[in-house]
C-alpha cells in the first residue's frame, strides 16, 4: 500500500510539473486536462484518478507549498517568518503563481488561498486559546485573510517588486489591532 501511495504522489507531482510548463505559454483557463496529461505522458483517466479538474491540481500543489511555510508556525516560527517563507516559495514558482492567480474560476487559487489561510489561522488560534473565536475576532480574521490574498495576488501580478520579507512585514503590520493583540499574546508575532 505504501508503494502505491508513493506512486500516486509521484504522479501528482508529474502532473503539477506539466501544468506549470503549460502555464508558461497558456493562460490557465485555456489549458485542458488533455494538455496536462499529455505533457507528462499519462492518460486523462490517470489525471482524473488524482484530481477532479485542473484547479484541483493547482490547489493541491499550492497546498504542498503553503504547508511547508505556514506549518512552521507550529514549530515555534512566527507569522512573519512563515509568511516570508510562503512568499519565497511563491517567488521561486513565479511562473506558476502568475498563471494561477490570473484565473477567476469559482474554484480558483485565489479563493482556495483565502479558504486555506482562514482555516489555518482559525484552527491555530482555536488550538492555542482552547476556545472558539469571538464574532468580532472572526470578522477581523476573515477581513485580514481576504486582504492578504488580494495583496498577494497584486504582488505576484505586479512583478513581485517587494522582497518576500518586505511582503511579510507589510502583511504583519496590516493585522487588525485586536487580532494582532491576540497573536502577540500567543507569541505568534515576536
Amino acid at each position: 500500500m505504501e508503494g502505491n501511495s508513493r506512486r500516486q504522489e509521484n504522479t501528482k507531482y508529474k502532473l503539477a510539473d506539466s501544468v506549470k510548463r503549460c502555464m508558461k505559454t497558456t493562460p490557465v483557463d485555456r489549458i485542458t486536462v488533455k494538455d496536462i496529461a499529455e505533457g507528462c505522458g499519462v492518460t486523462r483517466q490517470t489525471f482524473y484518478r488524482n484530481f477532479k479538474d485542473k484547479y484541483d491540481l493547482i490547489n493541491w500543489y499550492f497546498d504542498k507549498l503553503v504547508q511547508q511555510s505556514l506549518g512552521q508556525i507550529e514549530t515555534g516560527s512566527t507569522v512573519r517568518d512563515s509568511l516570508a517563507r510562503k512568499f519565497a516559495f511563491i517567488l521561486d514558482e513565479k511562473a506558476f503563481f502568475g498563471g494561477a492567480f490570473r484565473s477567476d474560476d469559482h474554484n480558483s487559487l485565489k479563493e482556495h488561498d483565502f479558504e486555506l489561510i482562514l482555516q489555518f489561522y482559525h484552527d491555530l488560534l482555536a488550538r492555542r486559546t482552547n476556545k472558539l473565536l469571538e464574532e468580532e475576532l472572526q470578522f477581523q480574521l476573515e477581513l485580514y485573510c481576504r486582504g492578504s490574498v488580494y495583496m498577494t495576488v497584486k504582488w505576484v501580478l505586479g512583478g513581485m517588486k517587494d522582497t518576500p520579507q518586505q511582503m511579510a512585514d507589510k502583511l504583519v503590520e496590516a493585522i487588525p489591532p485586536k487580532l494582532a493583540k491576540v497573536f502577540e499574546t500567543l507569541g505568534l508575532l515576536s
